[in-house]
Formats: C-alpha cells, structure tokens, sequence
C-alpha cells in the first residue's frame, strides 16, 4: 500500500487528536479539529466503547501518521527498535526522531514534516557537504545538515518564517544566518514525545 494522499485533516478527526499535519492551519480557527471534533464518516457523531485491540491499534496509526510513514517502514522501525537493549518505546521514538525531514522539522526549517519531507526529496539539503535527498536517512551526532547553497536565497524566507515559531529541541543547534543545522546528540528520553503510549504499539505487534 502506497503513501496515504488524501485530506490530511481526517487523519487528525480519526485520532481524535491533533496531529500537526498541516502547518499553520493546525494552529488557526480553520483547524478541522476545532471546527468538527468528532471522527468522520456517517456514524463519526456516535460513540463506540474500543476494545483492547482497537486502542492498540489507534495508538500504532497515530504514531504513524504523525510521522508520515508506511505501514512497511513503521513495522521495519519496530522491529529494530525490539532488538535495541532497554525500552522498546523510547528506542521507537528516538528512530523516528533521528530521520532527516523529522530532524529538518523540528529545527524549524520546515512548517511540517510533510513539507520537510519534500524540501528533502528534492535535494535541498546536504548532510556533511553531500546532498541526501532520502527523507528516512537517520542522522548522527556530530552530522551538519545546511542548505545547499544553490537552495539558500530560495528558501530563506519559508525557513525564517517557520523557525519563528519552533525551537530547536536539546540535542540539535540551528544557525539561521548560514541555514545550518548541527545534531548535538542523540534526542535525549525528556525531548521525546509523551503524548504516545508506546507500550500499547508494542502489545499490538507482539500479539
């Protein structure tokens, strides 16, 4: 199954929670989730008691979605972070963390991670001076990622507007002037999202 291309405002209405998909429009009046909180379909308006698999399986597609990822890659990250010693959850989360476009994302370089993912796509951003134009490439400590300097007056602009409005987590460094990002660290377990329950996604894979 290919990559989900439909209104993203629904993913948001099926979770029952934002997701942050679209940018400025999560923040504004114009958000689908402010203006109708309730999943969607002819039957979104009713209640229905999940059982123990449902709950496990919303958990599993919220933690996808938010990422933007295939059910073959997000089972792929599973699997790799169950065979990494400790916590299954946090080693989940801090793969996820460590992709380009999340990392691109969360150094506000990018309103979402959707259009993260693009600006990578098309080979605007190197890594260590060589362009990377895969969006699951995982970072590593000490790694620069810049703009690629054909890309700089281009992207100047949507990357102070979007840096306007996130700050960089802990373990990464952005200098806005020369559009440089520096990975400082692995993200540290604080600087993980704790909205997810990722014991629930480890339940339903290992049933």
């Amino acid at each position: 199954m290919g990559r989900y291309t439909g209104p993203r405002c629904k993913l948001c209405r099926r979770e029952g929670v934002k997701l942050f998909l679209k940018g400025d429009r999560c923040y504004s009046d114009k958000c689908a989730m402010n203006r109708r909180p309730f999943p969607p379909g002819q039957h979104g308006r009713f209640r229905r008691r999940l059982t123990g698999y449902a709950i496990r399986l919303r958990e599993k597609q919220k933690l996808k979605r938010i990422y933007g990822l295939r059910e073959e890659q997000f089972r792929r990250y599973v699997e790799e972070a169950q065979s990494v010693k400790g916590k299954t959850g946090t080693a989940l989360l801090r793969i996820l963390e460590e992709r380009l476009d999340n990392v691109i994302y969360r150094a506000g370089f990018a309103d979402s991670r959707a259009q993260a993912r693009q600006l990578v796509s098309h080979g605007h951003f190197m890594v260590d001076g060589r362009v990377v134009n895969i969006p699951s490439y995982r970072v590593e400590p000490g790694e620069v990622i810049e703009v690629k300097p054909q890309s700089k007056d281009k992207l100047r602009e949507l990357i102070k507007a979007a840096a306007e409005k996130r700050t960089p987590p802990s373990w990464l460094s952005r200098d806005l002037e020369s559009l440089k990002i520096q990975v400082l660290s692995e993200p540290a377990e604080e600087d993980l999202d704790k909205s997810i329950d990722t014991n629930l996604i480890a339940e339903f894979y290992s049933r």
